[in-house]
């Protein structure tokens, strides 16, 4: 039995959704669209939505969530996968007003202690 490792370079694509007041940044959203073997078409992974806390419950999360889905579709994903801290059950509802559905679990491994840059 033979393991191989072989890097991929398919075209990842990563996009950056942001919102900006002045000269200050907001807000930010990103989607990852990722590709395996299980399935012809790629993949979206939602990560790293924030919204400053001044800033929230104006319609900046509704913003993201729907551009992000809407970029996924245009992408050709099948599915979008977010996520969230277990805590965070505030996130988990708003994001099942979308159409998320919990599924699975998330299994992190912190390999480096790396503070995030979000206030909060």
């Amino acid at each position: 039995m033979e393991f191989h490792r072989e890097e991929i370079r398919t075209g990842l694509v990563a996009i950056k959704f942001s919102i900006q007041e002045g000269d200050l940044v907001i807000g930010w959203a990103y989607l990852y669209v990722l590709k395996n073997d299980r399935h012809p078409e790629p993949y979206g992974f939602l990560e790293n939505v924030y919204i400053e806390k001044a800033f929230r419950g104006k319609g900046i999360g509704t913003r993201f969530i729907r551009d992000v889905i809407e970029e996924a579709k245009k992408q050709g994903c099948y599915k979008l996968i977010g996520n969230s801290r277990t805590s965070n059950e505030s996130a988990h509802a708003f994001y099942e007003r979308f159409g998320f559905r919990k599924h699975g679990f998330e299994f992190r491994m912190d390999l480096i202690d790396s503070k995030p840059l979000q206030q909060d």
